[in-house]
């Protein structure tokens, strides 16, 4: 079974404590900011990577293993891996949505406010000066908890040689990454096609015709944006725009944003040759191409020819927000605190598992959601011309 489809979300309301909390757990992750911890997190690391390399006998870390001290630096060890490689990993979604925070479980709302930008007006002498016409809109949305347990046995331990360790923060990053992509893609893709409620067509934000990608289908859509204006009838002023396209697109997309050349028929002619204009690619600097493997998946219907333009999120009107808990921004390991002890005392190495079945639970939680708001920055062809 796939990683992601061990995902689960919980709303906050219908969460209990032993589904939210898995047991009894302990945060592998704190605040150690204490010198003689870091020399000590450091000497750990350094024993980690020599068993893992083979420089260091295996059984020498099972012999730290039974100490508290190096259990709990064992778990940072493993925690900070993970946020490393999550850290390391290229996200997309962050090219066509804002990153926001949210400081809890609770819907937020997201206020806009649209207006008072247009050309001033003459104001005569005595006169009063005319008030602008103000719109003011609003978005809601909760994040939700998503995540899963990763159980392992003291088998696993055995037999892999500590393989099993070496992989598990890639894993886990791996799964926090898809599950953000997985969400921002589903805010503007359905099953069906691009989202029905947010591309239609009193929003003006549907490629005239739905054309297949090509320079004549980029040029009538990047037309569809430019036309766009605020509640005030003013134009909006889009310098960059993001190509968001599935993987059978790619091709189609790299030849059209890397040509050198674009002939155009404007100059006259009849588009067979006669007068055409050689241009150069002016794409090249305003659309940036995103593949995105996950529409294809959300996207049943037109999921490998349906492509999207949005505007970047740094022009003040994105398209939609990623939000997280704040304190949470990134995805947070925990490990099972062990519930055996040796006859005759003497703590327990944390990969021996648990009493009943030697199972070793590392649990994983990423909190985030998101919402689509300015339709304004967006707009989608099915690919399908009609």
């Amino acid at each position: 079974m796939e990683l992601l489809d061990l995902i689960e979300s919980y709303n906050c309301q219908d969460a209990s404590t032993e589904r939210l909390y898995a047991r009894e757990g302990r945060r592998v992750r704190g605040g150690r900011n204490d010198p003689r911890y870091r020399q000590s997190l450091l000497e750990a690391t350094n024993l980690y990577r020599g068993v893992l390399g083979g420089r260091i006998p295996t059984h020498r870390l099972r012999e730290a293993m039974t100490t508290s001290d190096f259990s709990f630096l064992f778990t940072d060890i493993i925690d900070r891996q993970m946020l490393a490689s999550y850290q390391a990993r290229p996200v997309m979604w962050r090219q066509t949505a804002k990153q926001g925070r949210v400081r809890d479980f609770r819907t937020v709302k997201r206020f806009t406010l649209d207006g008072g930008e247009g050309v001033l007006e003459e104001v005569k002498q005595a006169a009063e000066y005319p008030a602008a016409a103000l719109t003011d809109g609003k978005y809601e949305y909760a994040v939700k908890k998503f995540g899963k347990r990763l159980p392992l046995t003291w088998e696993d331990f055995i037999n892999d040689d500590l393989d099993a360790l070496a992989t598990l923060p890639d894993r886990l990053a791996r799964a926090a990454v898809l599950s953000e992509e997985k969400f921002a893609t589903s805010l503007y893709t359905s099953s069906t096609g691009p989202n029905a409620t947010f591309f239609t067509a009193p929003h003006a934000n549907i490629v005239t015709g739905n054309p297949v990608l090509s320079v004549a289908g980029l040029t009538t859509a990047m037309n569809v944006l430019a036309a766009q204006t605020d509640t005030e009838g003013n134009p909006i002023y889009i310098d960059a725009v993001h190509l968001v396209i599935p993987p059978a697109l790619e091709i189609t997309a790299m030849n059209i944003i890397n040509a050198t050349e674009i002939l155009a028929a404007d100059g006259g002619g009849d588009g067979t040759g006669n007068n055409q204009l050689r241009v150069t690619n002016w794409m090249r600097n305003r659309v940036k191409p995103v593949v995105n493997p996950w529409l294809p998946i959300i996207n049943t219907v037109s999921g490998n020819t349906a492509w999207y333009l949005f505007a970047d999120p740094g022009t003040g009107r994105p398209a939609m927000e990623v939000g997280f808990l704040a304190g949470h921004e990134s995805p947070e390991l925990f490990v099972k605190s062990p519930n055996a002890m040796r006859v005759g005392g003497g703590l327990v190495d944390p990969t021996d598992g648990d009493f009943e079945t030697d199972r070793v639970d590392y649990k994983v939680r990423h909190i985030f959601g998101g919402t689509l708001m300015e339709y304004r920055s967006a707009v989608a062809s099915t690919g399908v011309p009609g």
